[in-house]
């Protein structure tokens, strides 16, 4: 007799898989066609169903910070945004097919950002659509409406599920350790032709290489890299574990990647970390112990060191830290101060447009005519006009009203003050043993709030990175802590020797009274 299961494995495969690999073998004799990689990707995501069911949550933690883009879809979108759908899709069908399903509700969170996404897809509808120019569309800026909302979505696609305490220094590190993938585009002028499809993954992050030239170069993949390790050591070890434990290879790590960023040339990247770090000391205590005398003596020594070579040292290195007073080369803080000078004629020109957009704001959207102009420049505008046109601010409150008006200014402030309430609460009442993360997670987002307000931001770039500290945060700490209240103990009077006291007569004509 024949076997029922072994015949219709049979059939399958007759009948679909070697169909299917005849085709295969088709399409990939022309390779390099993006149909052959849509294909291809499409049928290697239906294979991984089963893995992506199981794994979408550490993929999505994993993706969150990574420069990975899918170089086969149009658009060339980044690989956090196709994760983040999906891990949001597979939450909701399993919730869906199982009631038993538990989600962690965060109210005074969510209802700030369903107003925000409510606002952003009101002003897109009123401003031309979300027009998506890589799907044919014939409108620009699409991209950023399709980041804000996946930004939203992804809150709640981490902030649903709770990390088991034995995995979450596992998960902290796939969520950090993830932007170190954008060294790799960095890379790319010292590749061989082997190495080269590997930044089709993982693009180029800059242009004008010469080499690998520290001295010419900004390293902008080092700079992200940079931050994602300072922000991993902070995280798991804090400012004790790294400087106070008594193994110094901690520190020395920290301290070279943190140098690190300096190849970058961002000055907003050293005053981030210097501020991160400082008010980290602070919440940890740390200034009432012996490192606070430490770090000033050792931060006085490395001056005396670092001043006098700073004119002969890397010009990216000294770009970094032009915003001090300090001796370096006159051509690298023209070129400094030209930045912000040019930042602050944009805002110039901007700010009287404010009044105009409080109601509806501007949106994203740009039509053909609008992009050609902006790739012009307008007599006595100069270079500002496409920045301005295109809606690259460089300055975060100017890029939420501007775009999205008072509503979603008023939106995003509410979000922002709820964040930090829940914030503060997980560092105040919760478990000791989420206290180091916790305390960093609270550092690093009001900083990085404080730098948004005032230094440099921009709403559709900076929202992703807000709403992933404060969905992390919730998803570690199971929800938001609230303060223990002792339960009040009744103090009952107990009167000391009854029988005595009765025959009292004073203690009797009280009674009779």
């Amino acid at each position: 007799m024949s076997n029922p299961r072994a015949l219709l494995q049979s059939l399958f495969v007759y009948l679909v898989c070697l169909p299917l690999a005849v085709y295969l073998g088709y399409l990939l004799a022309n390779p390099n066609d993006q149909a052959t990689f849509f294909t291809v990707a499409t049928l290697l995501m239906v294979l991984s169903i089963p893995l992506l069911l199981r794994y979408h949550y550490p993929l999505l933690l994993l993706s969150w910070n990574m420069s990975a883009v899918l170089f086969f879809l149009p658009g060339q979108p980044q690989l956090w945004l196709a994760i983040t759908a999906l891990s949001f899709g597979i939450s909701v069908a399993q919730r869906m097919m199982d009631k038993r399903t538990q989600f962690i509700h965060t109210p005074e969170i969510m209802w700030p950002l369903v107003i925000l996404i409510v606002v952003i897809l009101v002003t897109a509808k009123a401003t031309g659509g979300i027009g998506l120019r890589s799907m044919g569309g014939d409108v620009y800026g699409g991209r950023r409406y399709v980041q804000l909302i996946c930004a939203i979505i992804g809150f709640f696609a981490i902030s649903w599920h709770r990390i088991p305490p034995e995995r979450a220094k596992l998960y902290v590190a796939l969520f950090f350790l993830g932007g170190v993938t954008s060294f790799i585009g960095d890379l790319y002028m010292v590749a061989g032709p082997l190495l080269r499809p590997i930044f089709l993954l993982f693009p180029p992050t800059g242009t004008g290489f010469e080499g690998l030239s520290v001295e010419r170069t900004r390293f902008i993949g080092l700079t992200g890299a940079s931050g994602a390790l300072f922000a991993f050591m902070l995280a798991k070890y804090g400012v004790r574990g790294l400087f106070a434990s008594g193994r110094p290879l901690r520190a020395v790590c920290f301290l070279f990647f943190c140098a690190a960023g300096f190849l970058g040339g961002f000055r907003s990247l050293i005053i981030s970390f210097i501020l991160v770090f400082s008010l980290q000391f602070l919440l940890e205590g740390m200034h009432r112990t012996r490192l606070m005398p430490a770090f000033l003596v050792g931060a006085l020594l490395l001056a005396v060191v670092i001043i006098p070579i700073l004119p002969r040292m890397p010009a990216t290195f000294q770009r970094a830290l032009a915003f001090l007073p300090v001796p370096i080369d006159p051509t690298i803080r023209r070129d400094a101060q030209g930045s912000s000078e040019w930042r602050l004629r944009i805002w110039k020109v901007v700010l009287p447009q404010v009044p105009q957009y409080l109601l509806l704001g501007k949106g994203y959207a740009m039509s053909q005519d609008d992009f050609a102009i902006a790739r012009q420049p307008q007599p006595g505008f100069e270079e500002n006009w496409g920045a301005t046109l295109a809606g690259d601010y460089h300055n975060g409150p100017l890029s939420v009203i501007i775009p999205f008006g008072i509503w979603g200014a008023a939106a995003f402030l509410w979000f922002l003050i709820a964040a930090l309430r829940v914030l503060y609460r997980n560092y105040r009442y919760v478990n000791p043993q989420f206290k180091t993360l916790n305390t960093f997670l609270l550092a690093t987002f009001v900083i990085r709030a404080f730098m948004f307000f005032v230094i440099v931001g921009g709403f559709y770039g900076d929202m992703m990175y807000f709403v992933g500290i404060v969905a992390l945060n919730i998803s570690i700490n199971g929800g938001v802590a609230r303060p223990v209240r002792q339960p009040l103990v009744e103090v009952q009077t107990v009167t000391p020797f009854p029988s005595v006291l009765a025959r009292s007569p004073r203690f009797a004509s009280t009674t009779r009274q």
